[in-house]
C-alpha cells in the first residue's frame, strides 16, 4: 500500500478518536484525578476494546448489531447506564483533593480498575462498531484481504485509540497543575460527573 493509503486510514481514524467522546472524557479525568501516568492503564484499557471491536466488525458480527435493533439497543443501554452509574460515582466521591500526597486519592484505585474504567466506557458504545463497520470496507479490496493487511489496520487503529487518550490525559494533568489551589478546583468532580451523566443519558436517548 502506498504512503498516501495510509496517511489517509491514520487521519480518518486519528480525527474519528480525537472527537470528545465518553472515552476521552474518561481519559480527561482520570489525567486531572490520577495523573497521566496511571491514566496509561485506562489508555490500555480502551485500546484492548477497540480493538475487539475492530475484530469483531471485521469479521462481519459488526454488520450484525447494525441489522439487529435488538442487540444494539441492549449495548446501548448497558453502555449508558454505565455511564451514568460512573457519573454518580464522581459526583458521590465529594470534591478533589488537588494536593498530592502519599495518602491522597492517587492511592485509592487500582490499575487494575482503571483499566476495566477505560475498557467497559469504550465497549459500551455499539456506535463504535456500527462506525469500524462502515470504515474498513473503505480501505479494504478483494486484493489487499490479507492477514497482514487486516493486521496493519488493527494495529494502527489501537495505536492511534492509545496515543487520543493519552493527549486527553495529558491535558488533564496539566488542568491540574493550572487550577491547582484556585476555587475552580472544587467543582471539578461536578462538572466530570455531570459530564458523565449527561453522556449516559444522551446516548441512552440517541436514534441509531
Amino acid at each position: 500500500m502506498s504512503i498516501e493509503f495510509w496517511s489517509v486510514y491514520v487521519m480518518t481514524v486519528f480525527l474519528a478518536s480525537i472527537i470528545p467522546g465518553p472515552s476521552m472524557i474518561l481519559a480527561l479525568t482520570h489525567g486531572i484525578k490520577y495523573g497521566a501516568r496511571r491514566a496509561i492503564a485506562t489508555a490500555l484499557g480502551n485500546s484492548v476494546a477497540s480493538f475487539l471491536q475492530a475484530v469483531v466488525s471485521i469479521a462481519g458480527l459488526g454488520a450484525l448489531l447494525a441489522a439487529s435493533e435488538t442487540a444494539f439497543m441492549l449495548v446501548k443501554y448497558a453502555g449508558a447506564a454505565y455511564l451514568v452509574w460512573l457519573g454518580i460515582g464522581v459526583l458521590l466521591s465529594g470534591d478533589f483533593n488537588f494536593e498530592d500526597s502519599g495518602h491522597g486519592e492517587k492511592e485509592t484505585i487500582s490499575t487494575r480498575k482503571l483499566f476495566l474504567q477505560g475498557f467497559w466506557v469504550a465497549a459500551g458504545n455499539p456506535k463504535a462498531i456500527v462506525f469500524f463497520s462502515a470504515l474498513f470496507p473503505q480501505f479494504i479490496s478483494s486484493g489487499q484481504a490479507s492477514i497482514q493487511h487486516f493486521a496493519m489496520l488493527l494495529t494502527l487503529l489501537t495505536v492511534i485509540a492509545f496515543g487520543c487518550m493519552m493527549i486527553y490525559a495529558c491535558g488533564g494533568e496539566k488542568i491540574k497543575g493550572i487550577l491547582k489551589g484556585t476555587a475552580i478546583c472544587r467543582y471539578i468532580n461536578k462538572a466530570l460527573g455531570t459530564a458523565f451523566v449527561g453522556l449516559g443519558i444522551s446516548l441512552a436517548c440517541s436514534k441509531r
